[in-house]
């Protein structure tokens, strides 16, 4: 296939392609009969490549992927020498190989995908991500920061009684947070329930829906590449009490996100705060 591009965003943008076009061509060699070998596959083989790449032409450059051994666990003196390498870091690629593995091994679904994110210490943004791609293979797209899709549009939906549209809120089709329905009814919001984290945000950036909340447990590479894409458009993004999302931290944890249209930030963390105890 070539040199990759040089520019971190072009490359994000590449590698996640590479990573999507194997995803797709194993499971098309699989196929959906054994779901749980598909899903663990699928992992491995798009954590490979993107590990060889990076390896290949981003040598100096730590890496957090969610297949990496010890991945889950917040960094203390037992842990591994890669944690403390990732940590002192001026750079680090944060990669979701395969997000939404549930969806992957469902014949006909569209919404997983594959993260990469960079992180730098030098950035001026808070949450410290300069480039990123999410790949979405099943819809053959990639969003990357290289070339940032435009704000989008307020999707378009039925009018309530008092004439204003109804939001769209993303929600997880199987783990949503409890106190979503709640919310969705205090400000007259319809919930739309999808698979990855990746898929929900990228759904945000392309107007699909309006806003995506979650509150059930993430880690970084979950939301790194999205997220990092979402702001690169102008949405906003943040924790759900409003404070900055961080990223390469000694706790890989990030438990809650708010990535939604500007215009919406202050209504939805209004009622983020009566709602979500």
């Amino acid at each position: 296939m070539g040199s990759p591009p040089m520019i971190d965003g072009g490359f994000a943008r590449w590698l996640a392609s590479r990573a999507g076009q194997a995803l797709t061509a194993l499971r098309t060699e699989m196929g959906f009969a054994d779901a749980g070998a598909l899903r663990s596959a699928g992992d491995k083989v798009s954590h490979d490549l993107i590990r060889t790449e990076l390896a290949k032409w981003r040598p100096a450059d730590a890496v957090l992927s969610e297949e990496d051994e010890g991945s889950r666990l917040a960094w203390t003196a037992e842990v591994t020498d890669a944690a403390l390498s990732r940590l002192t870091a001026d750079r680090v690629w944060i990669i979701d190989p395969l997000d939404g593995t549930r969806e992957y091994a469902e014949e006909g679904r569209a919404d997983w995908a594959a993260h990469v994110a960079l992180w730098s210490r030098n950035a001026s943004r808070p949450h410290g991500l300069v480039a990123g791609a999410v790949a979405l293979p099943a819809q053959h797209r990639v969003l990357g920061t290289d070339h940032p899709p435009a704000y989008p549009p307020m999707t378009v939906e039925a009018a309530t009684g008092g004439g204003a549209r109804v939001i769209r809120l993303a929600a997880s089709r199987s783990r949503p947070p409890v106190f979503l329905t709640d919310l969705a009814e205090d400000v007259g919001a319809h919930l739309v329930p999808m698979g990855s984290a990746g898929a929900k945000i990228a759904a945000v950036v392309t107007g699909e829906v309006d806003a995506y909340i979650h509150a059930g447990g993430q880690y970084e590479w979950d939301s790194a590449a999205p997220v990092a894409v979402a702001t690169a458009t102008g949405l906003h993004a943040s924790r759900i009490d409003g404070s900055a999302l961080k990223y390469n931290g000694a706790d890989p944890r990030l438990p809650d996100l708010l990535v939604c249209r500007k215009d919406l930030a202050s209504r939805l963390l209004a009622a983020l705060q009566r709602h979500s105890g």
